[in-house]
C-alpha cells in the first residue's frame, strides 16, 4: 500500500481567486462610512465607482465621488452592455460599469461595488459568485432615528424611506452576509467585512466570475 503524502502543501487548494463583494443596505445604513473606513486602510481593494450623468456638484471629484458622463455615453455603455446594473434617479442615470471590474479581477484585486438592494438583485443575476452583504442598523427604529438626524427629508419622504427600507430586508435571504453597523462603530462594521473576505479566501472552490 502506498503511503500518504505527508506533504501540507499536498492538501492545499489552489491559490485564492480575487473577489466581487457587493455592499448594500438601506438608505441611512451607512455604506459610505463603512467604505471609507475601508479605504482609509489602504487595502488592496478595488472600490468601483458608479457612472451618472448627474452634474458635477461643488466639492465632488470626478473618478472618487462618481465618474461624471454625458448622456450620449451612458447611452453607449448601455448598448454595448457594459452596465452591471443601472437605475434612473430623479431624471439622471447611474450605473455600475463593467471594465474597471474586469480589469481589477484581472490584476487579482477583490472588487467591492456599492450599490441599492434592488441593484444588489441585478448583479447576482448577471454575476451569481457574486458575494452580497446587507448592512443594516440594529432595528428599524434605529435606521428612522438616523435619517432624522440627516435632517435631509420631509416626514413624508422619511416614511417612505422606511416603507422602502422595510420592503429590502424582506430581501435578506437572497443576501450571503448580514452585517450590523451599529451606531459609532464604523470600526467594527469595517472588520466584519474583511472577515467575510478572508473567510472567502478559504474557499476550497474558489468563485468564478465571467464578466
Amino acid at each position: 500500500m502506498k503511503p500518504s503524502s505527508s506533504n501540507p502543501r499536498d492538501y492545499l487548494p489552489p491559490a485564492s481567486k480575487p473577489l466581487v463583494l457587493v455592499l448594500s443596505g438601506p438608505s441611512g445604513a451607512g455604506k459610505d462610512a463603512v467604505l471609507n473606513c475601508m479605504k482609509s486602510r489602504h487595502l488592496p481593494l478595488a472600490f468601483i465607482v458608479t457612472s451618472t450623468t448627474r452634474p458635477q456638484r461643488s466639492g465632488e471629484v470626478d473618478n472618487v465621488h462618481y465618474h461624471f458622463v454625458s448622456r450620449q455615453d451612458f447611452r453607449c455603455l448601455l448598448e454595448r452592455h457594459e452596465l452591471l446594473e443601472h437605475a434612473a434617479v430623479y431624471g439622471h442615470f447611474y450605473g455600475v460599469p463593467r471594465q474597471p471590474v474586469r480589469e481589477a479581477l484581472a490584476q487579482g484585486k477583490d472588487v467591492i461595488i456599492k450599490v441599492d438592494v434592488q441593484g444588489a438583485m441585478t448583479i447576482k443575476k448577471k454575476l451569481p459568485q457574486a458575494v452580497l452583504v446587507f448592512l443594516m442598523p440594529p432595528s428599524i427604529d434605529e435606521l428612522a432615528q438616523r435619517l432624522k438626524q440627516r435632517n435631509t427629508e420631509s416626514a413624508g419622504d422619511l416614511e417612505l424611506r422606511l416603507n422602502i427600507a422595510r420592503a429590502e430586508l424582506k430581501k435578506l435571504g437572497l443576501f450571503d452576509y448580514l452585517v450590523t453597523s451599529y451606531e459609532d462603530q464604523v470600526e467594527r462594521a469595517a472588520n466584519d467585512i474583511e472577515a467575510i473576505i478572508t473567510a472567502e479566501k478559504r474557499r476550497i472552490k474558489p468563485r468564478e466570475y465571467r464578466l
